[in-house]
């Protein structure tokens, strides 16, 4: 690299090929650094736009019906179904009838059973196979008169048994039973299409039957005619629109399309967007990954993108003893800043390419349905590109800048202390985040704001400044505390064990390289708190998933059955399934809270949670335990959920009178229970109204003994279990078996919709290589920049175990520091995510959840890239004199 014409634009690949073989770890290092950065940030945003649109995918299939077209009294069907199909492709559209009616009632057993008001829907021709969500056949036909498994329950009717309908203004009229269904999607079919917004949603009703359209039109023609109030049609409709993958969008336009129908038909129609109301909680979830991205990706990337700074800025003295040589050899700035500019170059080219081939790799490995375009890895790109130039020519800028060439081969030490720890402002954040903390900790706090009408959802900014401030602050705190145990009365003490008799004269090297030392530990605690922080997060929320799945399932494997075919029976045959641990009755019944028809689930206390998992979130003001014991304790004890509490008004002891159906006298009765607490979610329980009760007095008071659940505890192959339960089963009708995974990923909240097993992955093995790239590459360009002053130590008799103390100080300083500070930050954090991202989790959790076999990873990884950074410090200070003065 020597010569007259330095200047010239042909000496740039002989300056990259120098650097190459006399600098390779000063271009790969920052070559790494850049290639994290754009893998880390392409796989994230990929992540995020395939979350989108599994989110718009989900919210699509979940829906049973797209629109019910509420049709007023004066309006025509042929009107209405013309403007609908002016306004959208429709894959299915059919006219409903509903009408309302007194009673029913049912001569069965030698004893009539009467219900209260109820509804009777007229469903045309082909309706169960073009909507089958909303039909699940019990017992007998699937088609012709339907009872409703509740309405036949109350009647005690079956298959051939006749029920009177009551009309309104009209004879009561007997139709014969042909079958009895389930309607899984009751909320949505009984919808109160055109209510006000803002009010309470409507109940569906406990009394339903299911008609043909042709003999619904028979017979409520007369009712229509005197009572036409109790009498409506609605339209339902599956849209063959296609619509956009970002559930935001797909949103606004359903709901635009919605708009469009109500303009045509110029009000004489509503329209029940059901489909809108799911894309509705789809866009909230789509915000909660943009969260999980913004709170768990980006500081992954801002620590990669720090890291390849530091890589370069290690690099500093070596920049200016090459830009001073240039210059003593004739280079102008000029001709030094375009040497820099080639070796930036090569870094980003080589840095984003082998970035973007890394994610394009490692995506399809995700099975995430993560897909990167072009123009998705075109932001990675373009910031893995600026990322490498500002990298690599800020420290070539600073050394052309020295106004001489003894000015470039000086090193300054600053002395003045920095305006931040003047100003005390890591105490400043951290105390901020504090605040922020405990107030949404203890207001109940929205990360998501959806309004309801908006199109555009929206994230608080203040959600951020908690974790963030704690990170920083954090760091500039970790900081401070170095400064203090890097003078050399503390460092002493702390270096004895590894550095024996010369920690004192290790401690006064150590202290004067305070500065490089610090930088290089904050670098690594920002690593370790990443680690740790993401993890504990990862594993929390992973933990709070089954807990989820179980709350919906019951256990590992539930037999499912009803009052005609209850799966009690079948216990003692469930327990001796081959991978089936143990098994557990569950009564789920309903009785009558006032005229409020609930549901009721009695449970053996002493036993329940051999199968099943009861959180202390479950219950107010109780753990678990307790409230296990106070069942156990009271046989005619009750639990109520709280919005049961606070519609009638209760108070803790109070004298809970109940109806309940009676098996023997086939009627209703009173059974009196006490208020013992308040139970917020229950295993297989609805989300809203239910009641938690002692099983034995529930048989006693009823007469009627069976269990309607089996909940199975499984240590085998759950899917063999779930076989063979089918199998048990089989000429039972209406018994299901479910299994815990199936149920898992049917109830996928927004962020499992992104995926997150594989976004952990990626983030965890992330967190892995930046530990072990801020603990080793750094650490070894840190001695590899003072192999001088190591070869000179060994020049002048300096044994090996000598010179490994001073290699061994400066690890513990640091890698042990740092890992300690990061240890402490990242749990900090974690507490805080776990907290503000509180929506994602149902139930929230009771505590973080340690990873100790990724934490022991974590360790290990950083152990060994230490250890390899001190064997390569080792390698070089073992080099000749004259060999390392030429070198440098």
């Amino acid at each position: 690299m020597s010569g007259p014409h330095l200047n010239g634009t042909h000496l740039n690949g002989t300056w990259l090929r120098g650097l190459m073989a006399r600098r390779p770890l000063r271009i790969w290092g920052s070559a790494l650094g850049v290639a994290l950065t754009v893998m880390f940030l392409a796989l994230l945003l990929g992540f995020v736009v395939a979350g989108r649109a599994n989110m718009t995918v989900r919210a699509i299939q979940s829906v049973p019906v797209d629109w019910q077209v509420l049709l007023g009294q004066n309006a025509s069907r042929a009107e209405a179904v013309q403007a609908i199909q002016a306004a959208t492709p429709v894959k299915s559209l059919l006219p409903v009838g509903y009408a309302d009616v007194a009673r029913f009632s049912a001569n069965t057993g030698g004893t009539v059973q009467t219900t209260g008001a109820g509804k009777v829907l007229g469903l045309p021709e082909g309706y169960s196979a073009a909507f089958p969500a909303e039909l699940r056949s019990l017992i007998g036909a699937s088609t012709g008169v339907l009872l409703s498994q509740q309405t036949a329950a109350n009647l005690h009717a079956g298959v051939g048994d006749t029920v009177n309908i009551a009309r309104y203004g009209a004879a009561p009229v007997n139709v014969t039973v042909a079958g009895v269904v389930d309607l899984p999607q009751a909320d949505s079919l009984f919808q109160a299409v055109g209510a006000p917004k803002g009010l309470a949603p409507q109940a569906p009703p406990d009394n339903v039957l299911l008609l043909p359209r042709a003999q619904w039109d028979a017979i409520f023609t007369a009712q229509k005619a005197a009572r036409p109030d109790t009498v409506r049609e609605q339209l339902h409709v599956r849209l063959g629109q296609t619509l956009p993958s970002d559930p935001g969008r797909a949103f606004d336009q359903v709901n635009k399309l919605a708009n469009n129908v109500e303009a045509r038909l110029a009000g004489s129609a509503v329209v029940g967007d059901t489909l809108a109301a799911k894309l509705d909680g789809a866009r909230e979830s789509a915000l909660y990954a943009e969260a999980l991205f913004l709170f768990l990706g980006l500081p992954g990337a801002l620590l990669a993108a720090a890291l390849t700074f530091s890589i370069a800025g290690a690099s500093a003295a070596q920049r200016g003893q090459e830009a001073a040589l240039l210059r003593v050899r004739g280079a102008s700035e000029r001709g030094i800043l375009q040497l820099g500019t080639a070796e930036a170059l090569s870094v980003a080219l080589v840095g984003t390419g082998v970035g973007l081939l890394l994610a394009l790799l490692v995506s399809p490995l995700l099975h995430a349905g993560v897909q990167l375009t072009a123009a998705l890895l075109l932001l990675p790109a373009a910031l893995g590109l600026a990322l490498a130039l500002a990298a690599v020519l800020l420290p070539t800028l600073q050394a052309v800048r020295g106004s001489s060439v003894v000015a470039q081969r000086q090193a300054v030490r600053r002395t003045a202390v920095p305006l931040w720890q003047r100003l005390y402002l890591d105490v400043l954040l951290l105390a901020v985040a504090g605040l922020v903390f405990w107030r949404n900790a203890a207001g109940g706090y929205q990360l998501v704001l959806a309004p309801e009408g908006v199109a555009k959802a929206s994230i608080q900014a203040e959600a951020f400044i908690a974790p963030v401030a704690f990170w920083v602050g954090g760091t500039l705190l970790a900081l401070r505390l170095m400064d203090v145990l890097l003078r050399r009365a503390v460092l002493s003490r702390l270096l004895r064990p590894v550095s024996g008799r010369l920690s004192e004269v290790v401690a006064a090297a150590l202290e004067r390289q305070g500065g490089l030392l610090r930088r290089g530990a904050a670098l690594v605690a920002l690593a370790v708190s990443f680690a740790v922080s993401t993890s504990i997060f990862n594993a929390t929320y992973n933990d709070q998933a089954r807990v989820d799945a179980v709350l919906t399932n019951g256990a590992d494997v539930t037999v499912t059955g009803g009052p005609a075919s209850p799966a009690g029976p079948l216990l003692a045959s469930l327990r001796t399934l081959p991978g089936v641990t143990d098994a557990q009755p569950l009564m789920h019944r309903f009785a009558y809270v006032g005229a409020d028809l609930q549901d009721i689930f009695g449970i053996n206390a002493a036993h329940f949670t051999d199968v099943s998992h009861l959180s202390n979130t479950y219950f107010k003001g109780m753990t678990a335990g307790q409230a296990l014991a106070k069942l156990q304790a009271n046989p005619n004890a009750i639990f109520i959920s709280q919005e049961t509490v606070n519609d009638y008004q209760l108070s803790l002891g109070d004298t809970l009178r109940l109806r309940l159906l009676n098996a023997k006298t086939h009627q209703y009765q009173v059974v009196p229970f006490t208020f013992a607490g308040v139970v917020r979610e229950f295993p297989t329980a609805p989300k809203d109204s239910f009641l938690v009760a002692n099983a034995d007095y529930l048989a006693q008071m009823t007469g009627n003994p069976a269990a309607e659940v089996a909940l199975l505890k499984v240590s085998g192959n759950p899917g063999q279990v779930v076989q063979q339960a089918q199998q048990l089963s089989a000429n039972m009708p209406g018994v299901s078996v479910t299994e815990l995974s199936t149920v898992r990923s049917k109830i996928a909240s927004g962020l499992t919709a992104v995926n997150l097993a594989g976004l952990s992955r990626i983030e965890l093995t992330f967190a892995v290589l930046l530990l072990t790239a801020a603990t080793g590459l750094v650490f070894a360009l840190g001695l590899t920049e003072r192999r001088r002053t190591f070869t000179v130590l060994n020049a002048l008799g300096a044994t090996r175990p000598q010179l490994g103390a001073f290699l061994n100080g400066e690890a513990l300083a640091v890698a042990g520091f740092g890992a300690v500070f990061g240890t402490v930050i990242g749990l900090g954090v974690a507490q805080t995510l776990i907290k503000l991202l509180q929506g994602v989790f149902d139930p929230p959790p009771e505590s973080m959840l340690l990873p100790w076999l990724y934490l022991g990873t974590l360790l290990t990884a950083a152990a060994l890239s230490t250890a390899l950074a001190l064997a390569f410090a080792g390698r070089a200070s073992g080099k000749k004199v004259t060999e390392v003065l030429r070198a440098s």
